[in-house]
């Protein structure tokens, strides 16, 4: 066996050997810190996470995932963000099996389902009559504790599908059955089960048993103690072993595929989260499950810095923020996921839209409109419709022919086949702008002089969500894009691309996001669901690249997570708490102009088909604006504010003065307002921090006399007096150059 380590070195090994004997190979130290291992088969491109001391199936590529170090504060310390992801899911998934072992600790007829890890947690789905609350989180944590003390192992061991079935079948949790028959389905030849416990031992003839139950037991080597191998169970009797001896195991067991880290004391800290409810296979007319949510984390005071973010997050929730600030609203009289602008949030989007379409004139960019709706069959010929009609809103058809097929007794399901079957015509609300913009391509002639032709719109698309999966502005059921489509030769395609990603870094660091990391999506080699040459895609995977190098910020290539049309680039923000963000896009794309027939005329006067690339810096409209509240808290730099300074007068003796500077504040083109209530000025200041005004400018008798006024700002507090033209001179310039302070 050929090992091959991240440093291109070799290790080699002349029987399977575990991720753990690598290690050891590299170093003790390593081998103590390793929990598991990522490991690419040779021939393979897909990376499998790993128990560290299962043996390895053959000759392949092999990273050792570590525990972390710690800094000064306890807070863990990790060489890239697969080493977390990988540490934090063989973690997590640990976590979710000692919490299911600790309810079925204080409910015994508890029955399990399954317990995924998550990207911020994990959970377990579970079937108990008894309701679990809140009020028993407690009692949950103190029993995972003792688990975790305890540093019991975990132990993997396989049987084969008929043995695996029997078992399950004696166990009689039709749940797991289920989950055994989907692996089987899958095309799995044995199950797998991880066991933690306090394992029952006895050396002889100087081979090491593990008692598997009063009846079993089966050979450990030391160097391996976490692999099992079931097919090598012998029963005790023939080790003469009287069965009065063995008092039994307190071992916990769980049918699972893994990975897991190799004891329960690697868990430092956990906490138990939610409680909700779920359904066997998420159908709701089935079996009625518990789902309690953790989270866990190697150190307390990761945990600690987690629920803190928790609070952040909750305390600059979108949903409630764009409610008190007027900004949006979604009412249950005009639908679930459609957003209502409100004057606020309508003029912030405004804002967005001048910024974008500003560089978008410099970058050469046309502006066009199209309408919100399509005949189907444009659908049909973009792959958009039948395939993708679950997440669409119905087809719209004519209402004479509706009423001939009601009359011919068509049933609805009928009528959605000759839909999709292309027997019968119809409308669709668009769920994409592309087709749209494909017929405006080829509504004219081309040639290659008049390439690249750059497409812009603020396009609304419709898609039909799971009213379980709407939320606030991040996930609704129309949206807006800031969406644009290029028409390019491959020639282009690198320095268009590059435009493209140069337009996004703007975005970003206009807003202050300016902490983001990009994925480039690249096809699998050995998958055949691509379209186009390969070597297109070759020149398309390398332009992508070049252009997210040349950004300057962290960047991952990721086989396999390619549009079947082309690779794509997608931008990853981190807010100002630390949350990641999905939101621009860029995207090469070989099918949709295959699929119209786009052509433009060549330098060899031959036709040939363009490349295609879709972008969106801001993704939707509906999404970035709500991130953009919680970002900011709601305190919006000036340039976005709907209201950005506020007029306080100390008196209505000084309504006049207030009066003045309020129409110069104006007739300079800034969004101001007075408060002329009769409350004191401290009332009236309180007021505006907490409508999060960025410029309360006081005026009274001094300021008056002198022509000044005095400036607070929401954050900065007092800045004291200033002429009244200085501050107007001050505020349009922090406009103009759309300054974060």
């Amino acid at each position: 066996m050929i090992i091959t380590l991240p440093d291109g070195s070799t290790q080699t090994f002349e029987a399977p050997a575990s991720p753990r004997q690598v290690a050891q190979r590299i170093g003790p130290k390593l081998a103590q810190a390793a929990l598991g291992a990522r490991f690419t088969p040779e021939g393979s491109t897909e990376a499998l996470l790993v128990d560290a001391d299962r043996p390895l199936p053959g000759d392949g590529i092999l990273a050792i995932v570590t525990a972390p170090q710690t800094n000064k504060k306890g807070l863990s310390k990790w060489r890239s963000e697969e080493h977390e992801r990988d540490a934090l899911y063989l973690l997590r998934h640990s976590a979710a099996h000692v919490m299911a072992e600790a309810i079925q600790r204080l409910w015994p007829e508890t029955l399990l389902a399954y317990g995924p890890p998550l990207d911020n947690g994990f959970y377990y789905d579970l079937y108990l009559e008894t309701p679990i609350s809140s009020n028993d989180f407690e009692r949950i944590e103190a029993e995972m504790r003792k688990i975790v003390d305890e540093d019991r192992t975990f132990r993997r061991y396989e049987m084969p599908l008929d043995e695996g079935f029997e078992k399950l079948d004696a166990e009689d949790n039709k749940y797991k059955k289920d989950n055994a028959q989907r692996a089987r389905e899958k095309g799995a030849d044995t199950l797998s089960w991880y066991v933690t416990g306090g394992v029952e031992t006895v050396e002889k003839d100087g081979q090491r048993y593990w008692f598997l139950d009063k009846h079993w037991c089966v050979p450990v080597s030391d160097d391996q103690p976490a692999v099992i191998d079931y097919s090598e169970r012998l029963n005790i009797t023939d080790l003469g072993i009287h069965t009065n001896e063995v008092s039994g195991s307190n071992d916990w067991e769980d049918l699972c595929m893994g990975p897991h880290v190799d004891r329960t004391g690697r868990i430092g800290a956990f906490k138990i989260m939610s409680i909700a409810s779920s359904h066997w296979h998420g159908d709701v007319t089935s079996d009625r499950f518990q789902r309690v949510y953790g989270t866990a984390f190697f150190t307390q005071a990761d945990l600690d810095q987690h629920i803190d973010k928790l609070e952040q997050a909750r305390a600059r929730d979108h949903r409630v923020l764009g409610r008190q600030h007027g900004i949006f609203e979604i009412d249950e009289k005009v639908g679930q996921g459609l957003v209502l602008w409100k004057p606020k949030g309508a003029l912030l989007r405004q804002e967005l839209q001048t910024f974008i379409l500003g560089h978008l004139e410099r970058q050469g960019y046309s502006q066009v409109f199209t309408p919100h709706i399509g005949k189907l069959d444009l659908y049909k010929t973009s792959g958009h419709f039948p395939y993708y009609r679950e997440s669409q809103f119905p087809p719209l058809v004519d209402h004479d022919q509706m009423k001939m097929l009601s009359d011919e007794g068509c049933t609805c399901g009928d009528l959605s086949n000759r839909l999709a079957d292309g027997e019968l015509d119809g409308y669709l609300l668009r769920p994409m702008n592309c087709p749209h913009h494909i017929r405006i391509y080829a509504s004219e002639k081309h040639s290659y002089r008049d390439l690249p032709i750059r497409l812009a719109e603020f396009g609304t698309v419709y898609r039909w969500e799971q009213s379980g999966e709407l939320g606030g502005m991040t996930r609704v059921r129309g949206f807006t894009q800031d969406d644009a489509h290029l028409f390019v030769t491959e020639e282009q395609l690198p320095r268009e691309v590059a435009g493209c990603l140069e337009l996004v870094k703007i975005v970003f660091a206009t807003l202050g996001m300016e902490d983001f990391r990009v994925r480039v999506g690249l096809r699998d080699p050995d998958s055949s669901k691509y379209v186009g040459e390969p070597s297109q895609w070759d020149r398309a995977e390398a332009a992508c690249i070049d252009a997210a190098q040349s950004l300057g910020v962290p960047f991952s290539s990721e086989p396999g997570e390619a549009a079947f049309y082309g690779p794509k680039i997608d931008f990853v923000v981190r807010d100002v708490i630390g949350r990641e963000w999905q939101l621009g896009t860029v995207q090469v794309d070989y099918q949709l102009p295959q699929r119209f027939e786009l052509e433009y005329t060549g330098a060899d006067n031959q036709p040939h088909v363009p490349v295609m690339i879709h972008r969106a810096p801001f993704g939707s409209m509906e999404r970035f604006v709500g991130v953009l509240i919680e970002h900011f808290n709601a305190a919006f730099p000036l340039w976005l504010s709907a209201e950005q300074v506020r007029v306080l007068p100390i008196s209505d003796k000084f309504l006049d003065y207030a009066n003045k500077i309020l129409d110069t504040l104006k007739a300079a083109g800034l969004r101001a307002t007075m408060d002329a209530s009769n409350d004191r000025l401290n009332a009236k200041i309180k007021v505006a921090q907490e409508e999060k005004i960025p410029y309360m400018l006081v005026a009274g008798g001094r300021d008056e006399e002198a022509g000044t006024v005095s400036v607070r700002h929401r954050s900065e507090g007092d800045l004291g007096a200033m002429p009244l033209d200085e501050f107007v001179k001050q505020a349009v310039a922090e406009c103009d150059e759309r300054t974060i302070r």
